[in-house]
C-alpha cells in the first residue's frame, strides 16, 4: 500500500459512540455546530463525506439553551402550509417555550448536508427538553466542550 494513500471509511470499520450534552446555558448557535459535527464524524480521523461516520448525540436541558442579543423577540420561526394565507409566525421566545427539542433540532438539522445522507446523520441525534433520557442502556460519555 501507498504510504501517501488516501483512507476511505468502511461501514464496518467505523466505531460509533454515545454522547451526552447539556445545553444548560449554552448559546444555540455554538451548540448546533459542535453537535453537528459531532454526528457527521468530522472530529474523526476517518471522516468521508459520502459515509455516515459521525457518533449518536443527546441533547438534555433543551429549554435551558440561550440565544444571544434580541433574538428571542426579534427573530421569527416561520412555517407555510402551501395554502393561500398559511403563513404561520412566531418569536424564538414563545418557540422556546413550546417546543424547545423542535427548536434545537432544526438549528442542527440547517447545518448539516440537505440531502439523503443529512437525513439519515440527523436520525443520530436525540434532543429533550429535561434531564431525564431514555437511553441509559447505551452508557453514553458525557461531552464537554
Amino acid at each position: 500500500m501507498n504510504a501517501n494513500a488516501t483512507i476511505m471509511a468502511k461501514s464496518h470499520e467505523i466505531d460509533r459512540k454515545w454522547y451526552v450534552i447539556d445545553a444548560e446555558g449554552k448559546v444555540l448557535g455554538r451548540l448546533a455546530t459542535e453537535v453537528a459535527n459531532i454526528i457527521r464524524g468530522k472530529n474523526k480521523p476517518i471522516f468521508s463525506p459520502h459515509m455516515d461516520c459521525g457518533d449518536f448525540v443527546i441533547i438534555i436541558n433543551a429549554d435551558k439553551v440561550v440565544l444571544t442579543g434580541n433574538k428571542l423577540d426579534q427573530k421569527l420561526y416561520k412555517t407555510y402550509s402551501g395554502y393561500c394565507g398559511g403563513l404561520k409566525e412566531m418569536t424564538y421566545r414563545k418557540f422556546l417555550a413550546e417546543k424547545p427539542e423542535l427548536l434545537v433540532f432544526k438549528a442542527v438539522k440547517g447545518m448539516i448536508p440537505h440531502n439523503k445522507l443529512g437525513d439519515k446523520v440527523a436520525t443520530k441525534l436525540k434532543v429533550y427538553a429535561g434531564t431525564e433520557h431514555p437511553h441509559a442502556a447505551q452508557m453514553p460519555e458525557v461531552y464537554e466542550f
